[in-house]
């Protein structure tokens, strides 16, 4: 399975309005924030694209200001909101992933065993989560981190887990 020349990638999420006047505090998740959180940048969201206008930081985080969400009361409607910009494969960190990359894949553990295949990635406040369609039975919850997904294989279109005793029980 090939990568796309282009990757959308989830920067940052909204977590909620600071002042009145429409600025957002954001929840950082990107490597680099101050190169993704500048004046101008455009994210898409699952309610259409943002433009920055203003960004500064404060305790770490940045509070971005957004063209149209000139006060609290629309700023409040992005409570929650994925930020996601648009970079060249190329760019990607090698533990850095566009959700379709992962859709799809085979799940399996260290000895063989498969788990199922990823239905989709739920984006959570400390970590991304893989959700396991698995036959005959409830999806399993898989935390995306390292201590877990131990080998992401493209071109055999297979995830390789190690997972904690009960995990597939919850």
């Amino acid at each position: 399975m090939e990568r796309q020349a282009m990757a959308e990638v989830v920067v940052g999420r909204i977590v909620r309005p600071h002042g009145l006047r429409g600025e957002l505090v954001v929840e950082v998740r990107t490597d680099d924030p101050e190169a993704r959180f500048q004046p101008g940048v455009e994210y898409a969201t699952k309610n259409g694209p943002l433009k920055a206008v203003t960004v500064r930081w404060h305790q770490g985080r940045p509070m971005v200001g957004f063209e149209g969400v000139p006060g609290r009361t629309e700023a409040e409607l992005l409570r929650g909101v994925l930020l996601s910009v648009d970079v060249d494969e190329d760019d990607l960190a090698d533990d850095e992933f566009r959700d379709d990359d992962l859709e799809g894949l085979k799940v399996v553990e260290a000895d063989g065993a498969e788990v199922g295949t990823v239905a989709r990635v739920e984006h959570g406040a400390g970590h991304e989560t893989l959700v396991v369609r698995r036959p005959g039975t409830h999806p399993a919850r898989i935390p995306f981190v390292a201590e877990m997904v131990t080998e992401i294989d493209f071109e055999a279109e297979v995830i390789t887990v190690d997972l904690p005793p009960g995990l597939l029980e919850l």
